[in-house]
């Protein structure tokens, strides 16, 4: 048994232990997973406790009185300006895949229209406006149900505004990047939006089954995936594990994380959120509330301790 599945036995049982309280007098101790020592007055793990009459006491009812969606409709105008908003304020450049200056946290927009973000990341080219996807927001304001397979509906004008976004990103990127690092892609990365890729520029593609070492990752240039569902209300990106999405650490380790998230995939709240992420719940799941950073010692910002340093974020 591992440790991982003991503590999540102890969890279990001690979960499931009568109210009381009462301690069995020895010989009639249970609960105790298999090979492990026994433990005073635990149950059964899964069973419940019993009621008075001797009965299970079945369910407990959860109440759940916070609000289940939000009043801005998933997609719309306004649900994905608020997302940008708290994007910018997390410090992580918001690039539109329509033609528009990206939005940063950083630098004020130079003389001649072009935003700089604060890392030196350049700003999107100006570009055709993405093509409609047919993907509508339902009747409640919940975003389509979509599997976040990158590429979905995506018409050829999103596509490639999308890979001159990506193109500007990584071309500022590799200024500053080792000679030779690689851009890293999940398999299932739509191929077009790497399509206006500067001439050299490697692509190196992780999967389950081929993954790159932690130090192939940690020496790239950085990464370019796609997401399941983005959260304005929290500035939250969520990648599933999707084949789009990669693994997690494809999103973790390098310093750069480049995000494409379409606008039908952004909702307002946590709960909408939860919702489409419920039908896929095998999947590991990584929230991502702007760039890495911490001021756990002497309250001083420190970038890039738990993931990327640098967050860039295409809504298209």
């Amino acid at each position: 048994m591992s440790a991982r599945d003991e503590v999540l036995a102890r969890v279990r049982a001690a979960l499931a232990a009568p109210p009381t309280g009462e301690v069995p007098p020895p010989g009639e101790r249970s609960g105790t997973p298999a090979g492990l020592p026994e433990r005073d007055g635990r149950p059964e793990p899964g069973v419940a406790p019993a009621s008075g009459d001797g009965a299970p006491a079945g369910d407990v009812a959860v109440p759940r009185a916070y609000r289940a969606s939000g009043g801005l409709v998933a997609g719309g105008a306004e649900v994905v300006a608020l997302l940008e908003d708290r994007l910018v304020d997390y410090q992580a450049t918001v690039h539109r895949a329509d033609g528009d200056v990206p939005s940063t946290g950083g630098d004020a927009p130079s003389a001649d229209g072009d935003a700089p973000s604060a890392d030196g990341d350049a700003p999107s080219a100006d570009g055709d406006a993405p093509s409609a996807d047919g993907d509508a927001p339902s009747a409640d304001g919940n975003a389509p149900s979509t599997d976040g397979d990158a590429g979905s509906g995506d018409g050829d004008a999103r596509a490639a505004a999308i890979a001159r976004v990506v193109a500007e990103i990584v071309t500022t990127a590799r200024a500053d990047a080792p000679d030779g690092a690689a851009l890293v892609v999940p398999d299932g990365l739509a191929p077009a939006w790497l399509a206006a890729l500067p001439e050299g520029v490697a692509v190196r593609t992780d999967s389950r089954d081929a993954p790159l070492s932690p130090a192939d990752l940690d020496g790239s240039l950085g990464v370019v995936t796609a997401c399941r569902v983005a959260i304005a209300e929290t500035g939250t990106i969520v990648l599933d594990g999707a084949p789009d999405q990669g693994r997690r650490a494809v999103s973790l380790v390098p310093d750069l994380h480049v995000c494409v998230v379409r606008t039908d995939q952004v909702v307002q709240l946590v709960p909408e959120a939860v919702r489409l992420l419920a039908e896929h719940p095998e999947r590991p799941q990584t929230w991502i509330s702007g760039p890495s950073a911490t001021s756990d010692i002497e309250l001083e910002r420190v970038e890039g301790v738990h993931g990327p340093r640098r967050l860039h974020v295409i809504l298209a």
